[in-house]
């Protein structure tokens, strides 16, 4: 039987927490229709899909980072609107990622260059090491700037382009899923990770995780049979996962390269 895939759709801010506004216009509310969107076309492909959130809650990021940690997805997307300090000075779609390699960078490039497909200027892919549902989060995760909320023409197109924005975001997840099987059939079924540390105590975990992304290291916590496993990127390339360990060994962690299952 084929592997079900899953994926959590982070629709920004919400509840208390508009995001940005821009005449009236709230953030908040763009991205839970884009992500109710994305979602629909998701699932009548075959995805299964869920959401941190269908209502107008708020959840901090933190917490949007443990729900979808919870739900077991195999992907995560969080759909924003961009701003600037001076509106109208922004224009064009960004996706955002913690490191730009692996499954994160396949699906953002994926996505990326549908969205530009719909007439928002190219942004690129970005590394923003910093943000926590990037950086906390277990599973390959995205952030997505679909245009600048305090920007017209960016406003009007995503308004008269809607549909199409919230295909290629679908479509761009959807091709992820398809290269990852297709990797998988073709016998590189397996991603690269680096541990750095195994312990019974989540707080323990927690801390060494903290202390990694300190240094500027994707870290992430795995529970596994009891154990809370702090690990470090997550790679196709075999290569890529052990210049990781060497990094990590030079800054004075112990290390153990592991593969794991890539999701499809």
């Amino acid at each position: 039987m084929e592997n079900r895939r899953s994926v959590i759709l982070d629709a920004g801010h919400g509840g208390a927490e508009p995001g940005a506004m821009y005449q009236g216009r709230r953030e908040k509310d763009d991205t839970l229709r884009l992500a109710l969107a994305v979602g629909e076309k998701l699932e009548n492909r075959g995805v299964d899909v869920m959401y941190t959130r269908t209502t107008d809650v708020y959840d901090s990021p933190l917490e949007k980072a443990q729900i979808a940690n919870r739900s077991g997805a195999d992907l995560f997307v969080s759909l924003h609107r961009n701003a600037m300090p001076v509106p109208g000075t922004g224009s064009g779609a960004v996706t955002l990622v913690y490191e730009d390699s692996g499954i994160p960078a396949l699906l953002a490039e994926n996505i990326q260059q549908n969205l530009v497909e719909t007439g928002f200027k190219d942004l690129g892919i970005q590394e923003r090491p910093g943000i926590i549902v990037l950086r906390r989060t277990q599973m390959p995760a995205v952030l997505v700037e679909a245009g600048f909320i305090d920007n017209p023409e960016d406003n009007q197109l995503f308004d008269e382009n809607f549909d199409a924005i919230a295909q290629g975001i679908a479509d761009g997840i959807l091709a992820t899923f398809s290269q990852l099987k297709a990797r998988a059939e073709a016998g590189k079924n397996q991603y690269y990770q680096v541990q750095v540390g195994a312990y019974r105590s989540r707080r323990e975990a927690e801390q060494l995780q903290r202390e990694l992304a300190a240094k500027g290291f994707p870290a992430f916590l795995v529970y596994d049979n009891g154990w809370y496993k702090v690990r470090s990127g997550a790679f196709l390339q075999m290569d890529n996962g052990v210049q990781m360990e060497q990094r990590l060994r030079a800054a004075g962690y112990p290390t153990m390269l592991v593969r794991e299952p890539a999701v499809y």
